[in-house]
């Protein structure tokens, strides 16, 4: 927390000119103050109390110019905190804790993988899983398209009893192709649902 303010070369000069006049009494502890504060190397370091008392001053002997006037190029002093040096038994305490929550993470983490089951045998069958689910999706996909194709053949094909031009016959067999796809893909979508365990 600021207690003190980082005075300009306003102050400087005002407070020189205030010293300087003989016919400002100034009591003698805050003239002692000023010139202890003047005599300090740059950055002046003007602390509240002797401000206070400037203030206090300035309004009794009714001077022409006020402290705020004084302060106007100054800035606050803001001192630097200092950090208090870390306790080496906490600072233990805290990386024994660190590391035993990092091995309950990892337990957590690892806890579902068994490694008697990770051998050639079990890596063998899981390959033989995985082949057997790519399999299933391929003839899934191929059933799709030989459903399509199929339905869009018949369609053709039967439509040739109902129009006689090739237009017709292709947009009737279009539409009979693409109402039997939406159907295959509705159940489709509604047996890959159950397989994942939702309604």
């Amino acid at each position: 927390m600021a207690s003190a303010f980082v005075v300009g070369d306003k102050f400087r000069n005002k407070v020189t000119h205030l010293l300087a006049n003989s016919e400002s009494a100034l009591p003698r502890a805050l003239r002692e103050e000023l010139e202890e504060v003047l005599e300090k190397p740059e950055p002046t370091i003007l602390p509240f109390s002797t401000a206070r008392k400037i203030k206090k001053y300035l309004q009794d002997k009714g001077h022409p110019f006020y402290l705020h006037e004084l302060l106007e190029d100054s800035l606050l002093h803001l001192p630097e905190i200092v950090k208090p040096p870390r306790n080496p038994e906490l600072v233990a305490r805290l990386e024994k804790i660190k590391a035993k929550l990092a091995n309950e993470e990892y337990k957590r983490i690892t806890r579902n993988v068994n490694t008697q089951e990770i051998n050639r045998h079990g890596m063998l069958s899981d390959f033989r899983q995985q082949v057997r689910s790519v399999k299933a999706v391929v003839v899934t996909i191929f059933n799709f398209l030989v459903t399509i194709v199929a339905a869009f053949a018949c369609s053709y094909m039967g439509s040739q009893y109902l129009f006689t031009e090739t237009t017709a016959r292709v947009i009737s067999a279009v539409i009979a192709a693409s109402v039997v796809g939406l159907a295959e893909l509705y159940v489709l979508v509604r047996t890959m649902e159950g397989d994942l365990g939702e309604p």
